[in-house]
């Protein structure tokens, strides 16, 4: 048996997070009242992701807010698809099982991109799976600025009108990595709409205290936690189209843990305030 201190540590790397994501899923899907459901989410998260959530602390109250995110996010895509999107890109896809969960149209292309590992594991899992629409894989390391311009290139001479899906991706990335991702992005005219979540810096500080320390270990710290909002997009070709928060819609669907309903009886800012913890999911439209 190995020793302890020389065990593996249960995140390696940025693809290990998408495992505790799929968990949390997964738990979300098995409940009777569950407001969406992921039946590939436990197989996905396999056990290295049951793990990876249980060591986090206080991870029985973490769920919620990843559970809201993906539900918010489920309906800015069910809203924007009837708008003559022909595309949507996940960047970061991870463990996403959108494409064979969600009622799409057939004929829409999706496109993962992500690290090979990842997506290999998913491709193992999901084998005998179907997708309801025409999906494929990119494998592709993002941090990898000309090769992800040349994918771009290569995407946007192939649709009409793109969505962009960046879940749970950009609070890894620094502001002036965001930035460059962002710039690429608008580069391209049919790049039409952008779906992102974004923390405050208040967030920033409350969950680097709670569970920074592990994921710091592995080479993947939370960084990105725009001062300035959705408004940090403005500069870089994107505007704001849409606003949901977490905590509100949280709590609107009864998923907040019994120690955080108190606030919930409270006014909550639809703005992010940057000293006061905060999250939300928004969707960005180019400015131009």
């Amino acid at each position: 048996m190995t020793p302890p201190d020389q065990a593996e540590p249960l995140i390696r790397n940025i693809s290990d997070t998408a495992r505790w994501v799929a968990y949390y899923r997964a738990q979300e899907s098995a409940r009777p009242d569950a407001i969406f459901r992921d039946p590939f989410a436990e197989r996905l998260a396999g056990d290295r992701g049951r793990q990876i959530a249980q060591s986090m602390k206080f991870q029985s109250d973490n769920s919620w807010s990843m559970i809201t995110r993906t539900y918010l996010i489920d309906r800015f895509l069910a809203a924007q698809l009837p708008q003559g999107v022909d595309m949507v890109v996940n960047l970061a896809a991870g463990l996403d099982s959108r494409p064979y969960r969600l009622q799409l149209p057939a004929s829409l292309q999706w496109i993962e991109v992500d690290l090979p590992g990842i997506l290999d594991h998913k491709e193992e899992i999901l084998r005998d799976e179907k997708p309801v629409c025409r999906l494929e894989r990119v494998r592709l390391d993002l941090a990898e600025a000309e090769s992800r311009r040349a994918l771009f290139q290569q995407i946007a001479a192939r649709a009409k009108k793109v969505l962009i899906l960046t879940e749970g991706f950009l609070i890894y990335l620094s502001p002036e990595e965001v930035a460059s991702l962002a710039r690429d992005l608008a580069a391209h005219p049919n790049f039409q709409s952008w779906i992102i979540d974004i923390a405050s810096p208040g967030l920033l500080r409350m969950l680097n205290r709670s569970m920074g320390a592990k994921l710091s270990a592995a080479g993947v710290p939370f960084k990105f936690a725009p001062r300035a909002g959705p408004d940090f997009f403005a500069p870089l070709g994107w505007k704001l189209a849409g606003l949901q928060s977490i905590f509100k819609n949280a709590a609107r669907l009864k998923r907040l843990p019994l120690f955080l309903r108190f606030f919930a009886l409270f006014p909550q800012p639809d703005q992010p305030p940057a000293s006061r913890p905060w999250a939300g999911v928004c969707l960005l439209s180019r400015s131009s």
